[in-house]
């Protein structure tokens, strides 16, 4: 057989022996073919898949069914929150920022609640304003210098500032130093419209010498001693009260009782001492009550509704008056009719009414959710940090703030009998306003203390991020663009 007749043989042979893909047979009509071999003779036709989208195959984000669950947003919106909340400078800014808003805020109502009590004296409408605006100016740089300095030099002011206050104190009671306001012993005269009150910076010395205290002694471990933990807090912080109720200021003497037990309990103190030491300030306070007439009065208007017809209780009655005036957004900023002579003190003790009135129930909202989160980032901070003199400093301040806004709103409201303390931040006072500023940057430079917000704070800075940034950028070649 010529050569040619036997490759065509082979290749016919080869042909033969290669196997031919199945074919579905035509189904007669009406008859479904089994779904394997529709797919076999859709592939052997040369029928090609429909194309998918990108992502739609397994695992891709096509396939994932949509959450239809009742709490898919809002837990969402919850998780974004906590998450938010977590992060280093959070602290850092709800401090700055609540502190700042407040002072902003009581600015505006000093003006407005203000300026017909100034008319009154024969004095600018603006005059009780300038001094809080100079105030708030000074507490700013005071504030500033706080957050600037380190921990190390806060611990080391701790026994100066004590020993400066307890002088000045002790001046105030020196017959023609000191003057008394609404019958209170508790001022040294600066010259011309300025006046200074000690009693407010003794806050301030008591949480700072405290903290240093308490935070040698836990090094030392001492304060499983209740002799360590009580000597020489308590004694001091009486010998401070003391010299407060030689001038009769009872609110001011309620706050530094506040901070000595706040120091105690973050300090461990145990529920028998804790308990021992209350007892002995409640009963101490019942006596300074009842053999006061000012003072019974003042517990007698709780809850009033209207004024007795002696004139009694006439400064909470007309309180709630303004609250109740004020309704859900109030009557305008500056409309205000109780402080046309029926409101005592509208700019200082009862300036959260005269908020009321103006502002209505969203204004007063508002100024609780500051005060809210001001005292929660204060927590967070005392909660957060390894540093014993940070923990005790910053409850301290936390618990300074946080009784004294309660002591201020609950006189307001009735609740409370009226102590006579201002609104922290809010209400008129350069004496008030000084320390508490600097109170917050103290607890601002112990914000940044924290270690991850260092480094987020480092971050910030255009030097340091240029040059990470110039870190992760590979280097080219010169011809390379």
């Amino acid at each position: 057989m010529p050569a040619d007749e036997r490759f065509a043989v082979r290749r016919e042979s080869a042909r033969a022996s290669v196997p031919r893909p199945l074919t579905a047979a035509p189904a007669p009509a009406g008859v479904p073919l089994p779904p394997g071999l529709a797919l076999r003779g859709r592939l052997a036709t040369g029928a090609r898949r429909p194309e998918t989208p990108h992502g739609s195959g397994r695992g891709g984000s096509g396939s994932r069914t949509p959450r239809t669950g009742r709490g898919g947003g809002p837990r969402r919106a919850y998780e974004r929150a906590r998450r938010a909340w977590d992060r280093p400078l959070t602290a850092y800014y709800v401090i700055l920022g609540s502190s700042l808003l407040i002072t902003v805020l009581g600015l505006v109502m000093v003006y407005s609640a203000s300026m017909i009590k100034a008319l009154d004296i024969s004095k600018p409408a603006t005059y009780f304003f300038g001094k809080q605006f100079l105030a708030a100016v000074i507490g700013g740089g005071l504030m500033l210098i706080a957050a600037r300095m380190p921990v190390k030099l806060h611990r080391a002011l701790a026994y100066p500032i004590l020993m400066v206050t307890v002088f000045l104190m002790v001046l105030v009671q020196v017959p023609g130093i000191g003057m008394s306001v609404n019958g209170n012993q508790n001022w040294l005269y600066l010259g011309g419209p300025f006046q200074l009150q000690p009693s407010e910076f003794g806050k301030l010395a008591l949480i700072l010498w405290g903290a240093d205290l308490l935070a040698r002694k836990q090094d030392k471990r001492l304060l499983t001693q209740w002799k360590h933990m009580l000597v020489p807090l308590v004694p001091v912080a009486f010998m401070l009260l003391g010299l407060i109720m030689l001038g009769g200021d009872m609110g001011t003497a309620i706050i530094l009782t506040a901070i000595l037990f706040g120091l105690l309990w973050l300090a461990g103190a145990p529920t028998r001492l804790f308990a021992g030491v209350l007892g002995f300030a409640a009963v101490l306070a019942f006596l300074l009550i009842t053999t006061s007439p000012n003072r019974m009065s003042r517990l007698a208007c709780m809850g009033v509704s209207e004024p007795d017809p002696e004139g009694g209780c006439w400064q909470a009655a007309h309180g709630i008056y303004a609250l109740a005036s004020g309704g859900w957004f109030g009557s305008g900023l500056g409309a205000s009719v109780e402080k046309w002579g029926q409101l005592p003190e509208p700019h200082t003790d009862f300036i959260f009414a005269i908020t009321g009135e103006e502002l209505g129930l969203a204004g007063t909202l508002s100024v609780l959710a500051l005060f809210a989160a001001l005292g929660y980032a204060g927590i967070r901070v005392a909660g957060r940090t390894e540093d014993p003199f940070v923990r005790y400093a910053a409850g301290g301040v936390t618990t300074w703030i946080t009784a004294q806004a309660v002591i201020n709103i609950g006189a307001v409201l009735g609740l409370l009998p009226i102590a006579g303390v201002p609104l922290p931040l809010f209400s008129y006072g350069g004496s008030a306003l000084l320390p508490t500023m600097f109170a917050v940057g103290l607890m601002i430079a112990f914000a940044r203390e924290d270690p991850a917000a260092k480094t987020a704070l480092a971050m910030r800075k255009p030097g340091v991020r240029w040059k990470t940034m110039r870190r992760r950028v590979k280097k080219r070649s010169s011809g390379e663009r």
